[in-house]
């Protein structure tokens, strides 16, 4: 019988590219990434490895995930809607509680994106992703955005940002990673994923020890597409459709599906899309 979800359809061929992988002795964690990286809608992907492989496969899946630890959190305590940071105001648009997520308006001005956009443009190279198996960096087909990274605090520009962060997340700005900058051309995508790092990978120790797990994730939007392009997080059932200025904050206490945050990048139907990204580190970031 076929399993059907989001107008998607399991059939004899995944279910026997399951078993070769199982096989081959993949851990049935490591079929569920690949199965998502690929485009599967993760309820779906969960239920036809269920389905597909025999019990004692399943009994290996990782553990029990590890305990939560402090992650950054805006202070929303008040019933205003407006946030009043040291240099800016900032609307709350809306919260959720899982995925923990809070869409932030008027982040950051016009031109602090026009200018953003203008100091990467020189510097951008097809984006990289962390290779689970050395801990270093890695093309991967799941992602197809332009990038570069800034150091911490190399402009006037970049510090003040990263200033603006820390106070609105209550987070040190040593705890963070340096900004990130993502152009995506008509067509570019980022495949559901989670930002934290798999404890289950070989690389993870080496990208741990520069300031632990990441724990939070700010997605700032420079622009907004012609079409397209939209932040996902396929569990939630959430869309936020990028727009100029507005930043999107999310956070996991553990390394775990658990805590909802797979998300993805929807592919730009039309124009570009620009985005600044900020990860947030348990410890001083090296």
């Amino acid at each position: 019988m076929q399993i059907r979800s989001l107008n998607q359809a399991v059939m004899p061929e995944l279910r026997e590219w399951i078993v070769a992988q199982a096989r081959a002795g993949v851990l049935p964690a490591d079929i569920l990434e690949a199965m998502q990286a690929s485009g599967w809608d993760a309820a779906v992907a969960r239920t036809a490895l269920a389905q597909t492989l025999p019990q004692p496969a399943r009994a290996a899946t990782p553990p029990t995930a590890p305990g939560s630890v402090p992650v950054p959190e805006p202070d929303l305590r008040g019933a205003s809607p407006v946030l009043h940071l040291p240099d800016r105001e900032v609307q709350v648009l809306f919260r959720l509680q899982r995925p923990r997520a809070v869409l932030f308006g008027g982040f950051l001005s016009h031109d602090e994106c026009n200018a953003l956009m203008a100091l990467a443009r020189p510097r951008l190279e097809r984006s990289q992703t962390v290779d689970r198996q050395s801990g270093g960096a890695e093309v991967n087909a799941a992602r197809t955005s332009d990038g570069m990274f800034f150091a911490r605090g190399e402009a006037p520009l970049i510090q003040r940002i990263e200033q603006r962060i820390a106070a609105l997340l209550r987070w040190p700005v040593e705890q963070g990673e340096g900004l990130q900058i993502l152009r995506y051309r008509a067509g570019a995508q980022y495949r559901p994923h989670f930002d934290y790092f798999d404890p289950a990978q070989p690389g993870t120790p080496a990208v741990l020890r520069r300031g632990g797990q990441r724990v939070g994730t700010l997605l700032m939007y420079l622009n907004a597409p012609e079409g397209g392009g939209a932040t996902v997080f396929p569990d939630a059932g959430l869309e936020v459709a990028p727009a100029k200025g507005h930043a999107l904050f999310f956070s996991y206490d553990r390394p775990d599906p658990s805590t909802g945050t797979l998300h993805g990048g929807a592919p730009v139907s039309a124009g570009e899309k620009w985005v600044a990204t900020k990860w947030l580190r348990e410890r001083v970031f090296v």
